[in-house]
């Protein structure tokens, strides 16, 4: 463990000294995570069920949830500028304002997104809204990273790096089993009309509140000395977006391709299959739901056994094997969809153990891959890209696909994404084989 300093990364004397132990760490990351996956998916929940009918009943209930699809894709191009913004907060302010000011911009983006008005009232400033609130989001997202997940791999114990790593991975999962029970209930406890007038909106109002408690459980980590002293010794400092590119271009490009099987895979059992379910077949919303809150439980289970059996086997063949298990599935899995209940229920199912085994690791992937004075701000660049080129159009052109092609095309696009890992990969292992500097586990 390392020791701790009497002086904050402003140079002020620290108000206390405290050692931060991994298990300390470890539960302030998965509360940030689980916060800002509950967001997410409370948004994309009511993409498929609320906003179709909501900000565009002028269009047929297809074109309808392609253009709500198109607004979701907005958070994740507005992610890579909100972190450039918020990076210059980080260095000016330090990391207690910067993520003060995002989390409360992303729960105040949420809750307003809460109060939006229908079509019916403000006509085409309905989807307008939506799309300012949404890059709002977006732009807030941009500027959560608190390098904790970074925090926590310098402290992770020897021989248990691939178990750390799944650590914040954690809260996706757990994010969408909130996020999917709030609406279930509220879809089979009200009328639809009522669900539509206001019981949606409950789901966003919780957002906030767990977002000031993820704030407050940050906080109470960043603000330690310990934290300060690794921000002081550049293990944590955040390095202009410039000079990170020019310095580790390489590592950004290829940590931005590695995960992008996990990355579409994410979407394909999250937010497609709902929006399928709901325009294609009769059952109802909320049984799909719970669909998902128990196949999330495997992911969960799928997530936590990625650490010991990367710690045995190594992170890179792990993520490779199961770029090459995506493939696979994105074969034959998505006609299951049309196969009733149990199709359903096996699609899921085997999309989660799957997405679970790969996502636990890919972040770690990509911390590891670029030397210490980077891996925060390199580490966020990453991720936001990655998020972008492999999830943020996901929905929507998997809708696309499947919605004029069949679903069979839709794992077209959850192939290209298992393609790119695997390429990603290759010219990893490659660059270490003539000793270019990259990720070696």
């Amino acid at each position: 463990m390392m020791s701790t300093t009497s002086t904050t990364h402003s140079g002020q004397p620290a108000s206390r000294h405290h050692t931060i132990a991994p298990g300390e760490i470890a539960i302030g990351v998965i509360i940030g995570r689980t916060s800002e996956y509950f967001d997410f998916f409370v948004y994309a929940i009511a993409s498929v069920l609320v906003f179709p009918k909501l900000a565009f009943p002028n269009h047929d209930a297809l074109a309808g949830t392609l253009w709500s699809f198109a607004i979701f894709a907005l958070a994740f191009i507005a992610r890579p500028i909100g972190l450039a913004l918020f990076t210059l907060f980080d260095r000016r302010y330090g990391r207690e304002i910067k993520l003060t000011i995002a989390l409360f911009m992303l729960g105040g983006s949420t809750v307003s997104i809460a109060l939006l008005p229908d079509y019916a009232t403000v006509g085409a400033w309905s989807g307008t809204l939506l799309c300012i609130l949404r890059f709002g989001q977006g732009i807030a997202l941009g500027g959560t990273w608190d390098g904790l997940p970074s925090l926590l791999s310098l402290n992770a114990p020897a021989g248990q790096r691939g178990w750390y790593a799944m650590i914040p991975q954690l809260g996706a999962p757990l994010g969408l089993i909130v996020a999917s029970g709030l609406f279930a209930f509220f879809y089979t406890t009200l009328s639809p009309a009522d669900f539509l007038e206001w019981g949606w909106r409950y789901p966003f109002f919780v957002a906030l509140a767990i977002n000031v408690v993820a704030l407050f459980s940050r906080l109470r980590i960043v603000a330690t000395p310990e934290y300060a002293e690794l921000f002081q010794t550049q293990e944590l400092q955040p390095t202009p977006i410039m000079e990170t590119v020019k310095e580790q271009g390489r590592n950004i490009i290829i940590g931005a391709f590695a995960p992008l099987a996990s990355f579409a895979l994410f979407h394909m059992v999250t937010v497609f299959p709902l929006a399928w379910v709901v325009l294609e077949t009769k059952e109802s919303p909320a049984q799909f739901l719970f669909i998902e809150i128990v196949s999330a439980l495997f992911g969960v289970v799928a997530i936590a056994a990625s650490g010991p059996i990367a710690d045995r086997f190594g992170r890179r063949n792990l993520i490779a094997v199961c770029a090459m298990g995506i493939a696979v599935y994105s074969g034959y899995a998505p006609q299951l969809l049309n196969a009733g209940n149990t199709g359903e229920i096996a699609y899921m199912i085997a999309g989660f153990v799957l997405l679970g085994l790969t996502f636990g690791q890919v972040s770690g992937a990509v911390n590891s891959a670029f030397p210490i004075q980077y891996r925060y701000t390199g580490a966020a660049m990453t991720s936001d890209l990655a998020w972008l080129f492999g999830a943020g159009f996901a929905p929507f052109v998997a809708l696309g696909l499947a919605s004029f092609f069949g679903l069979a095309a839709s794992g077209v696009y959850l192939l290209s994404g298992a393609v790119c890992t695997l390429m990603a990969l290759w010219v990893n292992l490659e660059g270490i084989r003539l000793g270019t500097p990259g990720s070696r586990d």
